[in-house]
């Protein structure tokens, strides 16, 4: 920093300004300082900046199956999120979300010095994991539902599916079908959950679920099953992979989607729209996900935290051509 300065012609408190984005800098004396860092490639050393602010600007997230598209999208809203709030992110991956694990991969972390933590957790034994954490650094769950005993964020999922039954009920259909994913995930329950409810509040038959494991491979499993059964006329699933193998299916059956059988799915995965054909889908904001959990991560670390500490986030319907009225084929 003293090198800085000297090129610079400035002091030493100076180049902390303009390094710290102080505003009380003039612009002329700015650009000089500016010129000066890349002339002499000048990077600030985080260790030794932690060690005086005592902040290491750091924040650690642990993370679950990131090959999955939820997870994975999560993971990406917090880093871009924690970029923009000028934190660096440090990221364990778990292949298993039991509580030693989850306890292992938090007290890891501490030991790169991280400030605080969010935890991926969408499953049900990720939850129990995170309301037994012992931790002196603030937590925050990501995808966890309403049952996490730590301040978290969550997409309204049950609202979403209920949404996506509700407007197939509009279009005619006497009933709604369902392809759930794996019923340890938290989100597969509420997604259920919604749609459920709302064939109930209507009045309308609850069919058996079909299961899937989230992949396409099980969607279209699903769907030949679902093909076999002549009073089908709509499908919600629980997310777009497991909607693509079941319009597959629906395909080699030799039913039309929407003409036979509407179909929406979960997520709006980049590829919905590509599908054939296009899917109606219920879009999860994945950035404003990551954006609310490190601003409570961020308040919790400055001692702003408010007394709400369950976030939800709203999704809403893409409409595309994967659903029609009733009774058209």
């Amino acid at each position: 920093m003293a090198d800085v300065a000297k090129l610079a012609g400035v002091s030493h408190q100076t180049v902390s300004r303009v390094l710290n984005g102080a505003p009380h800098v003039r612009p002329d004396t700015r650009d000089r300082v500016l010129a000066a860092i890349r002339e002499l490639d000048y990077r600030p050393n985080s260790a030794a900046r932690a060690l005086v602010t005592r902040r290491s600007q750091t924040l650690g997230v642990v993370s679950f199956d990131s090959t999955l598209y939820g997870p994975a999208s999560m993971l990406d809203g917090i880093e871009r999120a924690a970029r923009s709030a000028g934190y660096f992110v440090s990221v364990t991956s778990l292949r298993s979300l039991d509580g030693r694990s989850v306890q292992e991969a938090v007290d890891r972390l501490r030991d790169q010095g991280v400030e605080g933590v969010v935890v991926i957790a969408p499953q049900t034994s990720a939850v129990s994991a995170v309301a037994r954490l012992s931790s002196s650094v603030p937590v925050v769950a990501v995808g966890s539902g309403d049952q996490a005993q730590v301040p978290m964020v969550s997409v309204a999922n049950a609202d979403g599916a209920g949404a996506a039954t509700r407007h197939l009920l509009d279009l005619g259909h006497p009933t709604v079908h369902h392809v759930a994913g794996p019923a340890n995930w938290l989100e597969s329950h509420d997604r259920e959950e919604g749609w459920r409810r709302t064939l109930e509040e209507a009045g309308a038959p609850v069919p058996e679920v079909e299961r899937g494991d989230w992949s396409a491979r099980s969607g279209y499993q699903a769907g030949l099953r679902i093909a076999g059964q002549r009073d089908v006329t709509a499908v919600f699933c629980a997310n777009d992979h497991m909607a693509l193998g079941l319009l597959r299916a629906l395909y080699d059956a030799g039913l039309s989607v929407p003409d036979d059988i509407s179909v929406i799915g979960f997520d709006d995965i980049p590829e919905a729209a590509y599908f054939i054909p296009p899917l109606t889908t219920v879009r999860q904001d994945f950035g404003e996900l990551g954006r609310r959990a490190l601003e409570m991560l961020v308040d919790e670390l400055d001692g702003t935290a408010l007394s709400r500490t369950h976030v939800q986030i709203s999704p809403e319907i893409v409409l595309r051509l994967s659903v029609g009225p009733a009774g058209r084929g």
